[in-house]
């Protein structure tokens, strides 16, 4: 812990192929911040994440890297949503990712939703390079905040930028800026009746053809005025982009389940299962 009080936290991974088999080759992490691998070998690596007192106050900042060798797959969740607590000071908490995936790899990096209390300010930056033919499932999603304190969209500020490069091509910006000192976010221009948003990227050429079925059902779906759930899906190059709108995390999280079912089948079992 520094003078001003925040915690810096850090954790790497590094999944290689071993023997026929996915497996963890490295570990570490230091607190705040612990890594967790329920599963260090099999058809696929199952790690989560975890920190003391659930979330991140004023200034904390947490930096991830993953490494996720030729023919491994990975799957990186966490055991909760990421709470970023009150922030008296203005002082932003911050997070960190950077992911490497080689040849024919396959990373799902789906953890829970980002929660921000009120008066909350957080920044949060992933990048991923990618070989030609390695293979990403991103979940990136927040929620309003705690509801049942009446703290619906009040944090300061939520920004998020994931960035995917293949080689030296950057191949995918994605990102989104909420300031709610500047704008309020809860008029009928702003969040509208929603208190969760998803955003998902599928792409490389083991996931494309599920990318595929998802652009083509999900564009034969009528959307219900005033509905409480929205799902669009947008193509891009190897993959899609899926978007889901939603009145609670319940039903973005029912929603995203139904539609990267595709993943128990990579992974050869069900990292969900237990969670929707």
């Amino acid at each position: 812990m520094g003078v001003s009080g925040h915690q810096s936290g850090f954790a790497s991974l590094h999944v290689g192929y071993v023997q026929g088999a996915s497996a963890v080759v490295g570990c570490r992490s230091g607190t705040p911040l612990s890594l967790l691998t329920p599963r260090s070998r099999g058809s696929s690596v199952w790690a989560y994440t975890s920190s003391f007192g659930g979330g991140m106050v004023a200034g904390d900042e947490i930096k991830i890297d993953l490494k996720v060798d030729a023919g491994a797959m990975c799957f990186l969740g966490s055991q909760a949503s990421n709470k970023i607590y009150r922030n008296p000071r203005c002082l932003p908490c911050t997070h960190r990712l950077s992911a490497s995936l080689a040849e024919g790899s396959l990373l799902v990096l789906a953890p829970d939703p980002v929660q921000c209390f009120a008066d909350a300010s957080y920044d949060q930056q992933q990048i991923f390079h990618l070989a030609p033919d390695a293979n990403l499932v991103l979940v990136d999603w927040v929620s309003a905040g705690r509801l049942s304190r009446g703290e619906r969209w009040s944090f300061n500020r939520y920004a998020s930028r994931n960035e995917i490069f293949h080689g030296e091509r950057r191949s995918l910006v994605d990102a989104i800026h909420l300031d709610t000192r500047a704008v309020p976010l809860t008029n009928r221009f702003g969040v509208g009746r929603f208190n969760c948003f998803a955003t998902v990227a599928i792409l490389g050429p083991l996931v494309n053809s599920h990318a595929q079925e998802l652009l083509a059902r999900i564009a034969s779906e009528p959307i219900a005025p005033g509905s409480s759930l929205l799902v669009s899906v947008s193509p891009i190059r190897d993959g899609a982009i899926l978007r889901v709108a939603g009145m609670s995390i319940e039903e973005v999280g029912h929603a995203l389940y139904k539609n990267l079912g595709f993943v128990s089948t990579l992974l050869k079992d069900d990292p969900w299962l237990r969670k929707w």
